[in-house]
């Protein structure tokens, strides 16, 4: 592996000219193409494997012509202070109103809450309901801006508007200044890091073209594959961030083999021989953890996270190959100004921030390992009380139109309100449809915790019905997920009353299916995700403890993150800081999500911090002397990566979406404490504690492992020997 990415390096250095065309050609390439894509159309989401998923099948099937994930808009009407809805003006204020609505190209139907009865009691709030003849996606410019002038029309009246719904959502996603503000402190991280504007920029750019590559190709597959904006965010985040950690440890390399008196073709190839297998098996790590997503059994988690592992895939590509040529394009200004200045280039010092602090460890290990542990299980305590859900409308911000109209709701017709179960009613076969469906609506009726039951609607065939069911509590509360239960566990005798079968789905009834879902994932995700890294670590580090010792610190880190996630969205402490105006159940794909991308992240920290440690053992130094070694060289560089990754994903903290805000504060919780607790606190406590035990491995096990050569050994002994002295900028020259 080393001597192959060696020779791929030196020779990227060599034919710069070829290495940066193609690269150039290929983002050409996949932009023209993503200009010329159409947009994905919207599939919906779907949730293989789950009731409110198989109720929502049977709908399309036994409702022909009627697009179950059509576009909604619920418009929302609230009279004047002291008024009613129901009084001649504002009446004939909303008829108008739902004239205009109706009259959209894209609009199937609009129901008047005056024919439909959609009035609250007090007269105060009626609502209507918009429905589209196509998905959210598909609403063009033009039908959203019919729908915002009816409502500016309407308000023009005197009538307090707002509207929730799918067909508010305009796509979202990250965008504007989530990348300008990580990109920015990423270059003031790397300005300080390596005292050099083209050594900062050369990460930054390399990585601009990886994340331009990927997010170009997702465009030209969106249609083919169905991937959306969430999915283009993840690869984004993702490729933004290693792209730039990458490209820094194969920089930092070559200016290391630079001082070591290489000339720059030889330290370009030694940085990828050795900083670049680091690099190729830290991606590997994070590929694994990704596309292990797949396992969950979801197909949009499935998408994003095949097309986020695309996206490290090429950040991979990019450090082996064009970082090498734009180093042969400047092979000295990437080097420390002092060295610029007085023409040489000196050899690092032997003891730096991070050699004092690996010894301060050495001598403490017990003290700072217990403080690590016992800090992030502190952290972790919060996780226990883990509520999973999805936001909704109530999760925005109270300067939205949808927010407005879910708090008016709730206040006129009750909390349940905004979160209605649907109940499809399976009668084919049954001689009397019509009574069965009659009987199940007043059996879940007389349930506890149901307000009201809506007149059932009968397919053309009268063998299904449909009719929901308004609970007494939120969407989000405790009690609306075991009211959802309750109606289940008491399904069977009800069917055998009438002969007819029924199921509970609508948007309620499905989170309430996602998380159990989720949660029983989890596991088996993590067996799979974990086992395979491990196995690959073995190979790496050629060392049993090593990786047991990896994926222990990476749980701690990912539970105390979690337990983050819950304190600040879930409980509330700190939420206004962030922009969090209401909080609620954490997103249910937070946890799985959380541990697959976390984890890549972590390994590839594990890999750079402790292949140098390994690299130092294997050529004679001890065990002590090796943890030292490696913080010698890497330290800063790892401190480095962190901080640029804590500042990428803090970056869309800033988004609107409270998904994004939450999987952004999540990551960068995440990388924070596993960056700076675990893998610099930790991990050195617990290799001094071991000593040469942590790099024993069974004589069988080291017979059957493939050897890869991560340290360079092979390059140790092959490539080009340094001067005695550090080497003069001229004479370096190609």
């Amino acid at each position: 592996m080393a001597t192959f990415l060696y020779r791929l390096g030196r020779l990227a250095f060599r034919r710069r000219w070829y290495v940066a065309l193609v690269w150039a050609a290929v983002l050409a390439a996949v932009g023209l193409g993503a200009l010329k894509a159409p947009g994905a159309a919207d599939e919906g989401f779907s949730m293989p494997g789950i009731e409110s998923q198989k109720a929502f099948d049977l709908m399309e099937e036994r409702f022909p012509g009627a697009t179950a994930d059509s576009a909604t808009a619920r418009v929302v009407f609230v009279a004047p202070g002291g008024e009613k809805v129901t009084a001649a003006d504002n009446k004939k204020a909303v008829e108008e109103a739902v004239a205009e609505l109706g009259d959209g190209s894209q609009v199937a139907s609009v129901v008047d809450p005056f024919q439909a009865k959609t009035v609250s009691r007090d007269g105060t709030t009626a609502y209507a309901t918009v429905t589209y003849k196509v998905a959210s996606n598909d609403l063009t410019d033009a039908g959203r801006s019919h729908l915002e002038r009816a409502l500016d029309d309407a308000r023009d009246s005197g009538l307090t508007v707002e509207a929730g719904g799918s067909a508010m959502d305009d796509g979202g996603g990250a965008g504007g200044a989530a990348e300008v503000i990580g990109m920015a402190i990423a270059a003031v991280v790397l300005l300080v890091t390596f005292g050099s504007l083209a050594a900062a920029g050369l990460p930054l750019l390399t990585a601009v073209v990886g994340v331009g590559v990927s997010m170009a190709t997702i465009l030209v597959l969106s249609e083919a594959l169905g991937l959306s904006t969430t999915t283009g965010t993840l690869a984004m985040m993702l490729g933004l961030a290693v792209g730039i950690d990458y490209a820094l440890f194969v920089v930092s390399r070559y200016r290391e083999e630079r001082a070591k008196g290489r000339t720059p073709q030889e330290a370009a190839g030694l940085a990828a021989g050795t900083a670049g297998s680091a690099v190729v098996f830290a991606g590997l790590t994070v590929v694994i953890a990704l596309a292990g997503l797949s396992v969950v059994g979801i197909p949009m988690l499935t998408k994003m996270g095949l097309a986020a592992a695309g996206a490290v895939v090429v950040a991979v590509f990019i450090a082996l190959t064009l970082v090498p040529a734009f180093l042969g394009f400047w092979p000295n200004a990437v080097l420390p100004r002092r060295a610029r200045r007085k023409g040489r280039i000196e050899q690092s010092a032997d003891s730096n921030g991070g050699t004092r602090w690996a010894r301060f460890v050495l001598r403490r290990p017990i003290p700072v390992l217990l403080l690590g542990v016992v800090g992030l299980g502190a952290l972790a305590v919060p996780m226990t009380q883990l509520q999973l859900g999805m936001p909704g409308d109530e999760a925005k911000a109270t300067s939205t139109t949808e927010r407005r109209a879910y708090d008016a709701l709730a206040e006129a017709f009750g909390p349940g309100f905004n979160g209605p179960l649907t109940v499809v009613v399976d009668a084919k076969g049954d001689s009397d449809a019509k009574g069965a469906v009659t009987t199940v609506s007043e059996e879940i009726a007389g349930t506890e915790g149901v307000v009201s039951v809506s007149p059932a609607r009968f397919n053309e065939a009268g063998d299904t019905a449909v009719f929901s069911v308004v609970p007494s509590t939120a969407p989000t509360d405790e009690k609306t997920k075991d009211l959802v239960t309750t109606i289940r566990d008491e399904r069977p005798a009800t069917e055998a009353e009438t002969g007819a079968t029924f199921e509970v789905t609508g948007t309620t009834a499905m989170n309430i299916d996602i998380a159990a879902k989720v949660q029983a994932a989890l596991v088996p995700y993590l067996i799979v995700v974990v086992g395979l890294a491990v196995v690959l670590l073995l190979v790496v580090f050629r060392s049993l403890l090593v990786p047991l010792k990896a994926a222990a610190g990476f749980l701690l880190s990912v539970l105390a993150s979690l337990g983050a996630v819950v304190v600040v969205f879930q409980q509330g402490h700190g939420a206004e800081l962030l922009g969090v105006e209401q909080t609620g159940p954490i997103m249910s794909l937070m946890p799985i999500f959380l541990v697959g991308i976390v984890f890549g992240l972590a390994m590839d920290y594990e890999v750079f911090l402790v292949s140098r440690m390994r690299e130092a053992y294997v050529h004679g130094e001890s065990a002590a002397q090796a943890v030292t070694s490696g913080f010698r060289h890497s330290a800063r560089v790892v401190v480095a990566a962190a901080l640029i990754m804590i500042a990428v994903f803090a970056g869309f903290i800033g988004e609107s979406d409270s998904m994004i805000k939450m999987i952004g504060f999540g990551l960068a919780s995440a990388v924070l404490l596993d960056a700076f607790v675990v893998r610099m606190a930790i991990v050195p406590a617990v290799l001094a504690l071991l000593g040469d035990k942590a790099w024993w491995l069974p004589k069988w096990l080291d017979r059957i492992l493939p050897r890869v050569d991560v340290e360079g050994e092979a390059l140790s002994r092959g490539s080009e020997a340094p001067d005695p002295a550090p080497a003069d900028l001229e004479a370096a020259r190609t």
